[in-house]
Formats: C-alpha cells, structure tokens, sequence
C-alpha cells in the first residue's frame, strides 16, 4: 500500500487573508497559481469573477493555499506536492464550538513566549494558557477564530 498524499482544508470567510497569516505563521510560502490562472484565461476557460488580484498578481477567488518553502510544487499550476493548507471562501462565519482539529506548533519552550507575542502581532489571540506536569502550551486562536496552540 502507498501512503496517501493529503492536505488540510480549512473553511474561511476570507481565504487570502488566512492564507497571509498562516505563510507568515507558519514561515510557509503562499502558493502562487497566476500561470495556471493566465493559461486558463488565455483559453478562454476562466469564469468572470473567479479570480482577484493578490499580492499584485491574479489569483482564485475562493481558494488560497500555503506550502512548506521546502516541499515540492508543480510549476505550472503553482500547487505545492507537499505540506499545505487550503483555505476556501465558504459563505458562513466559523460557528462558536470548539475545534475538533487543531495544529500545534512545537516552537520549544525557550522560544515560546517570544513565538505567542509574533503570533499576537500578526492578528492571533490568546485565548488561554496551560502549565501542567504533563507540558505547558498557550492556546491561541487565528483572525477567524479557528484555535491553535504553540508549544
């Protein structure tokens, strides 16, 4: 059996800008799609109003992705082969509940402080923080309230 490629969907009201925040988060690379898009619309096979302009080159409207720098990607459509998340526009806003899915951030102890004042200056919240035998992490939540924890 081979082990089956994945990446992590995440619903949002503004795909870009999570994406923005999660590259900066992260240190990922936002996916760049433009030549896919150019090639698309050059043929004539691209919808009206399925792209906008993002960081001043086109991109989808309703979907922005991010990449491990160091994973693979296809240089056509710009679709990285590798670690990603996909943020797509969905039309209603997260619902208060609690996260069934999260990403931790293993930053180390030493450097966690520092990681959660970094995270805060880029629209992150903390929400609470734990310290117990077992370990100490801060849980915090992104722009749109989606929860995460640096550890």
């Amino acid at each position: 059996m081979t082990a089956v490629h994945w990446k992590l969907v995440i619903d949002s009201t503004d795909p870009h800008a999570q994406a923005d925040f999660w590259a900066a988060a992260l240190d990922y690379a936002r996916e760049d799609h433009s030549v896919l898009i150019e090639q698309l619309r050059g043929s004539g096979r691209l919808p009206e109003g399925a792209t906008v302009a993002s960081h001043g080159r086109p991109a989808w409207r309703d979907y922005a992705a991010v990449r491990h720098p160091d994973d693979p990607y296809d240089e056509v459509t710009g679709v990285g082969l590798g670690r990603r998340l996909l943020f797509q526009r969905v039309p209603e806003p997260r619902p208060e509940t609690k996260n069934r899915l999260h990403l931790d951030l293993h930053v180390g102890q030493e450097r966690r402080e520092a990681e959660v004042a970094r995270l805060e200056g880029l629209g992150a919240r903390v929400l609470y923080r734990i310290d117990e035998p077992m370990g100490a992490w801060a849980t915090m939540s992104d722009p749109e309230g989606n929860e995460f924890c640096v550890e």
